[in-house]
């Protein structure tokens, strides 16, 4: 998971920011509010954090700006605002929830992954794909009901490829979910992640799960049957028979 977090107090901001890395989420932070929409422009992100208060713009702005611009990236507004026009006005101009300031880090994170899930179309944790077995909440993976340990950068891998599922998603898109555009290594190293990924998932009895698309990318897939990601071969031809004289 990817996270946009908007937030003017800087106390605030290190220590959620340490709560999501710990649950494996890879985090921008800035504390503005212009600063966010651009990086919005330009980065893909599955949540954003929106602080109201902001030294240039009101997080109220920012919400309608995104909406505006035909953004559907989930918004959770943080705010010490406990005025119900406040909630109303965040949810009606396009936010996903409001969470009011203190709040338990448990259950932000406990409503950002069910926020996520549902924008990408899974009501439940648990997400089954064949043998597979994937829990968006505990990070576990499964084949046959048995635990496979992953790294975490091989568990983002592939988190990301199911929660795009159908889509073909480039080495670019991988490196810039990894590493969110800090530091980057070369384009290579996502070869070498998506290898051991799939000896893994191969030893487990999940051969074929990610599918290569030669000059695009990988991509999911719930059988390794599908002909669309074969290496097509040369027909067969059976040489006619001239007839009985």
């Amino acid at each position: 998971m990817r996270v946009l977090l908007v937030e003017e107090d800087l106390i605030a901001a290190r220590g959620i920011t340490l709560m999501l890395k710990a649950a494996g989420a890879v985090v921008d932070q800035t504390d503005s509010g212009e600063d966010s929409l651009e990086l919005l422009r330009h980065y893909e992100y599955d949540i954003v954090l929106l602080d109201l208060t902001l030294p240039d713009i009101e997080g109220f702005e920012v919400v309608r700006r995104i909406r505006i611009a035909r953004n559907d990236t989930p918004v959770v507004v943080l705010s010490s605002i406990t005025m119900p026009q406040a909630r109303v006005k965040a949810l009606s101009l396009g936010a996903d929830d409001f969470i009011t300031k203190p709040y338990d880090k448990a259950e932000l994170l406990a409503r950002m992954q069910a926020i996520v899930r549902r924008s990408k179309g899974f009501s439940q944790p648990t997400v089954r794909m064949g043998r597979l077995e994937l829990n968006l909440d505990s990070r576990e993976v499964l084949v046959d009901g048995r635990d496979i340990h992953l790294t975490g950068k091989e568990y983002s891998i592939l988190e990301l490829l199911v929660l795009r599922k159908g889509m073909v998603l480039t080495k670019e898109a991988f490196l810039n979910h990894l590493y969110g555009g800090m530091d980057e290594p070369e384009v290579k190293i996502i070869d070498v992640f998506v290898c051991k990924l799939r000896k893994k998932l191969a030893r487990a009895g999940a051969d074929g799960v990610i599918g290569t698309i030669w000059g695009r990318g990988y991509v999911i897939r719930e059988s390794a049957t599908q002909e669309l990601f074969v290496t097509p071969r040369e027909p067969l031809h059976i040489p006619r028979m001239s007839p009985a004289a």
